[in-house]
């Protein structure tokens, strides 16, 4: 009955996670969330206009996160949480999804002790609700890396085909922040504001060296640099890294589909045993019980975990081929 509880709160809380995201969805676009945060303090705000209660408690809590961010903002740890926002494409402050996860801990606390009436469950609940808003967090950086990459080589040829039609390196950039899809329009959209503001374009291309992590571009910004120093073929120069970009993308996804055999082995053995006990405990709850009721059945469970975790990342490592 204890494991059921904890799987109850478990998926309880993943719900409401998913509509805690859903009331603070931002829109990606810098301009259209400077202009409603105007709007907040002006006489055209929604409000003034028949706005729903539930938009207006949606704009409150909104509002209250941002206040409370104000606590938070100098907090050393901060700036990293900053520029993890700027990778993640979210219009957030560090501070504010701090405390975006510390009301998601309290949250999950509050569902874990409601389900299981004990205060270690709720101890539990609040790291695995803080974990969980950390691990949503890397998934989206991680799945924005994937696309940038993906589009890296589309960017350069563009940048290329521009300045040989006779644009200027930052027209070329204004054009790819018009023409392409995200994330790659807005991290050139970025660059090209940052430059607007009097920073040296070497300044704002390292700021998106640092938001995008990728080697590739890394080597773009390199050539780049280089060029605007001593000069050279521009042009040639992004058409000739274009190539070695989309040779190592070939390679990237040649080693996904033969590792994916292995990947999958790792989700299934990682998976199994729970899926096992939680089956086994379904149809004879009497075999599974001296597993919860002994010291030794908890030594059990914790060896057996710790095991998994092993046997994952070494799966993990193995099949994690750098290119």
């Amino acid at each position: 009955m204890m494991i059921f509880n904890i799987i109850v709160s478990i998926l309880a809380s993943l719900v409401l996670f998913s509509l805690l995201m859903y009331v603070l969805k931002y829109n990606h676009s810098k301009t259209q969330n400077l202009q409603q945060r105007i709007e907040f303090f002006s006489d055209d705000h929604p409000a003034a206009k028949g706005e729903s209660t539930l938009s207006q408690l949606k704009r409150k809590f909104i509002a209250s996160i941002h206040d409370l961010g104000e606590i938070f903002q100098n907090l050393p740890k901060n700036n990293f949480f900053d520029l993890k926002m700027q990778q993640a494409g979210w219009s957030l402050r560090g501070s504010e999804f701090q405390i975006i996860l510390l009301i998601l801990g309290a949250v999950t606390a509050a569902v874990f002790f409601f389900f299981t009436l004990q205060v270690y469950a709720a101890s539990i609940g609040f790291m695995v609700g803080i974990l969980f808003g950390l691990l949503v967090l890397r998934m989206r950086i991680a799945r924005r890396k994937r696309a940038f990459a993906n589009q890296l080589s589309d960017m350069l040829k563009m940048i290329a085909d521009a300045m040989r039609a006779g644009y200027g390196f930052m027209q070329a950039l204004e054009y790819i922040s018009r023409e392409m899809n995200e994330p790659a329009s807005q991290e050139v959209q970025m660059v090209v504001r940052e430059t607007t503001l009097n920073v040296p374009l070497e300044d704002a291309l390292e700021h998106m060296c640092q938001r995008v992590q990728n080697s590739d571009f890394d080597l773009v910004v390199t050539a780049v640099l280089i060029q605007r120093h001593i000069g050279g073929n521009l042009s040639y120069i992004l058409d000739t890294i274009s190539v070695t970009v989309n040779d190592r993308i070939r390679m990237r996804r040649e080693i996904m589909t033969l590792t994916a055999q292995g990947r999958l082995s790792g989700v299934i053995l990682a998976i199994l045993p729970f899926a096992m006990g939680l089956f086994i405990n379904f149809i004879n709850p009497d075999y599974m019980r001296p597993l919860f009721e002994s010291n030794l059945g908890y030594y059990a469970i914790f060896f057996g975990i710790i095991m998994e975790i092993i046997g994952f990342m070494v799966i993990k490592k193995i099949v994690d081929i750098d290119v």
